[in-house]
């Protein structure tokens, strides 16, 4: 029997709280709502979470500052996070998407689009299918690196692990399983996220500077990660796959 996905809904508003947790009842996850971060970190120790949907605006510590939090520690780094907020500007998208934010929705929303970013993103984090190209047990080797695709894992050259996003790995798979070659934002966003994004969404932009951060000597300067003015992005290395 699979398990029933435990979501975390962190938001100050009992009522928002209320009806979003026995929405997401009804369609099957299991909820925790919790009103703060201090009552999310509690409740993150004592339950093992799917997915959190955290509030910008806390009383408190706020959302920017508990998604820091989330992606620094080993054992949430990799528990995707939406986050809501009443706050519609793209600059307040494309911070929460740079804290390690792995969707976004401005308040008001409709309960079904919060459902189907849920499902969008737990699919992108589980890895339910291998991605185009890919073969169960394939590792994708670059410039050192080592990406295992059955174990959604990436290694630095001297064999350290290091920790990706949903967001990232996707993207990551995407430009390592098309090397050398020129892909645009709607096919990055076709490749890594299935067009779960909204049009004109620049969250690709920014995964991708998040992911330069890890990945390139000098992210300033990258050499992996090439930008192609007015074209998108270029993975210069060679890849081979291997078992």
């Amino acid at each position: 029997m699979e398990r029933t996905p435990h979501l975390l809904v962190v938001d100050d508003d009992r009522e928002i709280r209320t009806l979003v947790a026995q929405f997401l009842t009804r369609h099957g996850f299991r909820v925790t709502g919790v009103k703060d971060g201090a009552e999310m970190m509690r409740a993150l120790e004592t339950a093992r979470m799917d997915l959190i949907v955290l509030d910008l605006m806390l009383p408190g510590e706020d959302g920017l500052s508990l998604c820091r939090r989330l992606r620094a520690a080993p054992d949430t780094a990799q528990t995707p996070v939406i986050m809501l907020t009443a706050m519609g500007e793209e600059t307040d998208r494309i911070v929460g998407l740079e804290m390690g934010a792995d969707d976004y929705l401005a308040k008001p929303f409709s309960p079904r689009e919060l459902l189907a970013r849920i499902k969008a993103v737990l699919r992108r984090a589980s890895g339910p299918a291998p991605a185009v190209g890919a073969a169960p047990g394939k590792v994708l080797r670059f410039e050192g690196w080592s990406l295992d695709l059955a174990k959604r894992e990436l290694r630095s050259p001297d064999g350290a692990l290091v920790q990706l996003s949903a967001g990232e790995y996707d993207l990551l798979v995407a430009f390592a399983e098309h090397p050398q070659r020129v892909l645009n934002r709607d096919q990055l966003l076709d490749l890594a996220r299935g067009r779960s994004a909204v049009p004109f969404d620049r969250s690709v932009d920014v995964q991708v500077s998040r992911l330069r951060r890890k990945i390139e000597p000098d992210p300033a300067d990258p050499a992996l990660i090439k930008t192609v003015r007015g074209g998108g992005y270029l993975f210069t290395p060679a890849v081979t796959a291997g078992s």
